[in-house]
C-alpha cells in the first residue's frame, strides 16, 4: 500500500536581532545658555526645536525641518548636567556602562561623569588618553 504522508512544515529559526553595541545613538550639547545656542544652530543649520520641560527651565530637542525627526539635544549646564563639557557629545551603546567605565580607567582614560541613571538608561562620560570625550550608554 502506498500511503501519502504529509511532511510537517519546518519553521526556520528567527534570525537574532543585530546588536546595537558600538552604535552612536544620540548626540547633544550642554552649555550655560542653551536658549541662545539653540537659536544659533536653528538659524545657522535650519533645525527646528521643541522645548523639553525640565522643571524650572526647558532644554531642547532638535529636529530636522522637513521630517520633524529628532536628531539631537541642546541642554542647559544645570543640575546633573552642570559638569558636562561644552561640546557636541556622542552617546555610544555599550554592553555595560559600569564595566566600560572601569576599562576606561584601566587603559589610562578618565571617567568625567557617572556612571549614573539618565532617562531609563545607564550613562557615563569618559575621556580617552588623548583628551577626547565620549558618552557611553547601556540598559
Amino acid at each position: 500500500m502506498n500511503e501519502e504522508t504529509e511532511c510537517p512544515e519546518v519553521t526556520p529559526e528567527p534570525e537574532p536581532a543585530p546588536s546595537n553595541i558600538g552604535r552612536i545613538e544620540w548626540v547633544d550639547l550642554t552649555v550655560g545658555d542653551a536658549e541662545h545656542i539653540k537659536s544659533f544652530y536653528c538659524n545657522v543649520v535650519g533645525w527646528k526645536s521643541i522645548d523639553v520641560e525640565m522643571g524650572t527651565y526647558s532644554d531642547f530637542n532638535i529636529s530636522l525641518p522637513e521630517s520633524g525627526d529628532t536628531v539631537a539635544g541642546i541642554c542647559h549646564a544645570r543640575g546633573l548636567n552642570a559638569n558636562m563639557p561644552p561640546q557636541w557629545l556622542l552617546y555610544v551603546r555599550v554592553a555595560d556602562v559600569t564595566l566600560s567605565a572601569a576599562e576606561t580607567e584601566q587603559r589610562g582614560g578618565k571617567v568625567l561623569d557617572g556612571p549614573r541613571r539618565m532617562g531609563g538608561s545607564n550613562f557615563c562620560v569618559i575621556e580617552d588618553p588623548a583628551g577626547s570625550v565620549l558618552a557611553l550608554i547601556s540598559d
